[in-house]
């Protein structure tokens, strides 16, 4: 771990037990995947680019230039020893193969680069965002953290053999950006956006304009975007590192990469948004008031939806807003270094500072706009989810009001049937009584019906069958009743099935306890 950052061994601590927490989800285990792209620019042998990637710790540590041996007075103990100078500007790319993916790269590989960088601990809370994930990791996590140590005499360690004077600053700060991963031109709300960071360490010396960059993210882009800026294709002054006025200018140019990185695709995703909304919710606005026009039915799961894209708005705002602070922390900073006595550069480069604070303002203010369109856009979609919550229950009350006609003419017909039977009930009750043996009209033997016959036999047979089976129907219909009862109080929960206490009895008027009366006292 870095020597010269001014923190405690608890805190150095912290951090290797983070380190060990996140290590399985964080680092790549494959070997043959390990990839540290590492692009040298002027480097000590006098070449104008020197890049390589470095594929294990071995390899890292010769492309360094260092070697290590034990020591003579204490062999358990390693010695290490540097070959060469520290180029004007060494940029190192970690990175993973998706946003959500381990970096390719070990843990031994991170500690020693950062240890022979002596790079700030503070990074690695923003190195650990990253790693195999199934969504986003700590998303809301955003900051700004600086070093410096520039005053004379140098508060770092000098090691003049490397080209470090120990009069240098660091910087580490995270940015996001979003991109459209899959476009889907049938539907435009199956197009899925990534929200993506990139964590950026900076370092700077004062003294022999050495710089050095850290960037971890996802993906090569940022690297590819490097490339671009100190390649042929570049500005001069972008990539010209002959003095250590040209070391900072170019250092201000490449952060300006960055936080333009940051600003890109925003304005399409909140368009994106935007779109989604008035597409699911124009029926809810625009809706007829004439009920012979057809409409839109709204189901609960639409509330849900727009909750769903409100929570994508809001988390637009707050990425913004933490970008906006970052890049506000990034310029104060700098615009310090012009008050800073121990900042030598000051006089020559005043002018990149202010020029460098102007295009950051910029950058600012347009993600200001972003923001003041994105709450804008929250409040439409709290407007149009109470409008699409009134007409959901505005639905529920044709429903309901469908079923008590529906109810009303049934009852209308139900009451029809009733009078109709009980009108002809006597009259079926009748002919069914004298359909039977009990009372006769015709004669058995085919003769001319007589005033009719009566048989006490039959009408004791008829009351013995239909008094016990009515008995039964009546016992079977308040079973079935009793027992459909308590099926539903079982359903029901057991709050609801509660008996209500009694309210205590109160006392009747009039009725009063004897010795409850008070006794009255004499006057004198």
């Amino acid at each position: 771990m870095p020597k010269n950052t001014n923190v405690y061994p608890t805190t150095l601590n912290t951090f290797r037990s983070r380190l060990d927490s996140v290590q399985l989800d964080l680092f790549e285990e494959n070997e043959e995947e390990w990839e540290v792209p590492i692009r040298d620019l002027q480097p000590a042998s006098g070449e104008k680019l020197k890049k390589y990637n470095a594929h294990s710790e071995d390899k890292l540590k010769s492309w360094l230039g260092v070697c290590t041996t034990n020591s003579a007075a204490t062999p358990s103990h390693q010695v290490a020893s540097v070959k060469q100078r520290d180029p004007k500007c060494r940029f190192i790319y970690i990175y993973g193969e998706h946003s959500r993916a381990p970096l390719k790269i070990s843990r031994e590989m991170l500690t020693f680069l950062m240890t022979y960088h002596q790079v700030m601990p503070t990074y690695l809370d923003f190195m650990l965002v990253f790693g195999a994930q199934s969504e986003s990791r700590d998303l809301r996590f955003s900051g700004f953290r600086e070093q410096t140590m520039i005053s004379v005499p140098a508060r770092g360690l000098p090691v003049p053999e490397l080209g470090r004077s120990g009069r240098q600053y660091q910087l580490c700060y995270n940015l996001k950006s979003v991109t459209l991963k899959t476009e889907d031109t049938a539907d435009l709300a199956l197009n899925e956006w990534s929200i993506r960071q990139a964590a950026i360490h900076h370092q700077f010396d004062v003294e022999e304009g050495t710089t050095l960059w850290v960037v971890t993210k996802g993906h090569t882009d940022l690297l590819e975007r490097f490339k671009e800026l100190t390649g042929k294709g570049g500005r001069s002054e972008d990539r010209t590192f002959t003095s250590t006025q040209d070391c900072f200018r170019s250092s201000l140019a490449v952060h300006l990469m960055y936080c333009a990185w940051s600003t890109e695709s925003w304005r399409w995703y909140i368009q994106w948004l935007e779109s989604i909304i008035e597409a699911r919710t124009a029926m809810a606005l625009y809706w007829p008031q004439d009920p012979r026009h057809g409409y839109y039915l709204y189901e609960p799961q639409h509330i849900q939806n727009l909750q769903r894209w409100a929570d994508k708005a809001n988390e637009v705002i707050m990425v913004l807003e933490s970008n906006a602070d970052v890049m506000t922390s990034l310029r104060l900073y700098y615009e310090g270094l012009k008050d800073n006595a121990g900042f030598t550069l000051k006089s020559q480069c005043s002018g990149d500072i202010s020029s460098f604070s102007a295009r950051v303002e910029d950058i600012v203010y347009d993600f200001k706009m972003q923001i003041s369109r994105a709450k804008l856009l929250v409040k439409i979609i709290g407007d149009r989810k109470e409008l699409v919550l009134q007409h959901l229950q505005s639905q529920a009350s044709e429903r309901m009001e469908t079923v008590s006609n529906n109810m009303a003419r049934e009852a209308i017909v139900m009451r029809i049937v009733t009078i109709v039977t009980l009108i002809y009930l006597p009259a079926t009750f009748v002919s069914t009584f004298f359909s039977t043996d009990i009372v006769k009209y015709q004669d058995q033997n085919g003769g001319s019906p007589g005033s009719g016959t009566y048989s006490q036999v039959a009408m004791m047979r008829w009351l013995q069958v239909t008094l016990p089976l009515t008995a039964l129907t009546l016992t079977i219909a308040w079973l079935a009743f009793r027992f459909a009862d308590e099926s539903i109080a079982r359903k029901l929960p057991a709050k609801l099935i509660q008996k209500i206490p009694r309210p205590p009895r109160l006392p009747q008027m009039g009725k009063q306890r004897k010795d409850s009366v008070l006794p009255l006292h004499k006057k004198g």
